[in-house]
């Protein structure tokens, strides 16, 4: 293994040194998650460059012409031509160029530059700059935006705006009122190590994995797992740039402070007076975000716990269950259910290690039988199951015995299931690493199930369904039988709320096999438009599935579409903002053959995605 900027373990970067780095308590956890990645890539770290893009429209005189501009306006050094050779790298150290984990030809979602603002000043010259140009501009946090399309583009040529290398300071830490102030740089790693670095009593609530943006995650609605998971709804206030140029502060932060201060009540109160806006910030391409409060929960005492069931069909009683104990605020957070197949994979052994048939080379690809499934988990602490149920209770030492004692008497309504502590499994054990996020402590270990094929890589499929067992039911049949047809393991996480639930099917497959990749994106068109005819839709998804899903919000004549893009129309004249992001397209490219939407022929592999105009 070279020890070049992406191939070498030495190469990870350090929290300390790098905002996007990983912190030192997670060194080594780091350097084996890499370890077990790269053991089974076969691409290399970079090829020749076929080619490069410049934004639609635009001559490359003009684009030159323009991009000296922007030197001259920002610096140098803080403008990057996008014309060197493509690495996809890994999550700790992922491109701002293109999307690492590609569904279409690496080359295809590719910025034509990168320009890195260090104020929100400079984005605003950014933005004008774009207007006079009508050069398409596309801001990323972090672009650690894994399975949903990275740091892409939706518009080859686009001109990525990296909020994060320059912008990532921790702008206020309030412990009396349990709230901070952060910028688009600032990963969960780095939150949590300032908030410890302090001695304060506070928690901040995760993802799966620690190394994503705190706004970026929030405004594209990502969901954690204390009391406070729903991140989006435990932010409070925002500055950002609108597409031309103008700056807009919401909730309290619109009243001035006193001699010029913010308002001591930015991060208390969420709506101040008048229409609340912030909601269409979010999942939208109506404004750069720059700054945003959040509030943060209070230290508290925790038990984590799991509990496995051994019939496949046990998923309707068991959502059943989940529903009234959610409901009443028994469970203390939102739980997650999971198949037995990912006990497997979070192991972070490959497929290989656990089924590996005479054929296995098959292009079509093909499930891991069911009874090789239980068979293989009959090794493992979990025993021969079907499903696993992962928890976390909160408050103090009473409160959470009396919640475990009714939720032990609930569960075990369902014949065979079997309740278990952390310190009943081993330490390496996955409900360990659980017991970390869902106490508000980064980690790493989700990337471990990645591993499953080489050259690994994922899409999501997000839809959304009410806590309902028969609901659950249809939704998952219809997966399986969708993966089954594709030739794909299915990988369901289940995040169960009150009253809704977030399946998350995680489609894994080998970015270097145009085979496995065309049958993924087959896979997900397919869910997307099975799961809408019954109802259901997507809360999330990768842009290139954006305008499908977006379509089947088609109620009154696709009133939300139509409402969506006046707003986009009024806010965005030129279209210059990330068009296309969520599949809201500007009236300078809607219509125009971008939009790919259900029973869209092209083959995005050799045909591209951009119109032939």
């Amino acid at each position: 293994m070279s020890n070049s900027t992406y191939g070498g373990q030495g190469s990870i970067p350090d929290l300390a040194v790098r905002y996007s780095g990983v912190p030192s308590r997670l060194s080594q956890e780091a350097i084996d998650a890499k370890s077990k990645l790269f053991s089974q890539k076969t691409l290399p770290d970079s090829v020749a460059r076929r080619r490069t893009a410049l934004p639609p429209g635009v001559s490359r005189e003009n684009f030159d012409q323009a991009i000296a501009e922007l030197r001259s306006a920002l610096g140098q050094e803080n403008v990057e031509l996008n014309d060197k050779p493509l690495v996809d790298g890994w999550y700790m150290e992922h491109p701002n160029t293109h999307d690492a984990y590609h569904i279409a030809d690496q080359e295809e979602l590719i910025a034509s530059a990168v320009v890195y603002p260090s104020s929100t000043e400079e984005v605003q010259k950014i933005t004008r700059w774009a207007n006079q140009h009508k050069i398409p501009i596309y801001p990323i946090s972090m672009g650690r935006n894994i399975g949903y399309g990275g740091a892409a583009p939706r518009i080859p040529g686009s001109v990525v705006v990296d909020l994060g290398r320059r912008m990532n300071k921790i702008l206020d830490i309030d412990a009396d009122n349990a709230s901070c102030i952060v910028e688009p740089g600032v990963s969960y790693f780095a939150l949590y190590e300032e908030i410890q670095r302090r001695k304060l009593p506070l928690w901040i609530d995760c993802p799966d994995l620690g190394g994503g943006s705190v706004l970026g995650n929030a405004i594209d609605r990502g969901v954690g797992y204390t009391p406070y998971g729903d991140h989006f709804a435990n932010h409070c206030g925002m500055e950002l740039v609108l597409p031309t140029g103008e700056l807009l502060r919401t909730g309290m932060g619109a009243m001035p402070g006193k001699d010029g201060a913010d308002n001591p009540t930015w991060q208390s109160f969420q709506a101040a007076y008048g229409p609340y806006v912030d909601g269409i910030f979010s999942q939208s391409n109506y404004g750069i975000i720059t700054k945003m409060g959040f509030w943060l929960m209070p230290a508290t005492s925790h038990q984590s716990y799991m509990i496995t069931f051994p019939r496949e069909d046990d998923l309707e009683q068991i959502v059943e269950i989940i529903r009234p104990l959610a409901q009443k605020r028994v469970l203390g957070n939102v739980p997650q259910l999971r198949h037995v197949i990912q006990e497997l994979a979070v192991t972070g052994k490959p497929r290989t290690h656990w089924y590996n048939p005479e054929g296995s080379k098959n292009k079509r690809g093909g499930q891991m039988p069911r009874d090789v499934i239980r068979q293989r988990a009959s090794t493992l602490p979990c025993g021969d199951v079907s499903w696993v149920f992962y928890g976390t209770q909160y408050g103090d030492e009473a409160t959470i015995a009396a919640q475990l004692d009714l939720i032990k008497k609930e569960f075990a309504k369902v014949r065979g299931s079997k309740f278990m502590l952390p310190h009943q499994l081993p330490q390496d054990h996955y409900l360990h690493s659980r017991v970390a996020v869902c106490s508000g402590v980064p980690a790493l270990r989700e990337l471990d199930w990645l591993n499953w094929v080489p050259n690994a890589a994922h899409l999501f499929f997000s839809p959304i369904s009410p806590t309902k067992g028969k609901d659950a039911t249809v939704i998952h049949s219809i997966i399986c039988r969708l993966h089954a047809k594709y030739g794909f393991d299915v990988f369901p996480t289940m995040c169960v709320a009150g009253r809704e639930m977030h399946y998350i099917a995680n489609i894994v497959y080998d970015r270097a096999d145009r085979d496995a990749k065309q049958r993924a994106t087959s896979l997900m068109r397919e869910m997307i438009r099975e799961a809408a005819n019954q109802g259901y839709g997507e809360y999330r998804t990768h842009l290139l599935f954006a305008d499908q899903v977006a379509e089947t919000y088609s109620w009154g004549g696709g009133a939300l579409r139509k409402f969506n893009e006046t707003v986009k129309d009024a806010l965005d004249p030129n279209g210059i903002l990330a068009p296309g992001r969520n599949g809201i397209w500007g009236k300078r490219f809607r219509g125009k053959g971008w939009e790919i939407l259900d029973g869209d022929k092209r083959d995005m592999l050799k045909d591209g995605i951009s119109p032939k105009l």
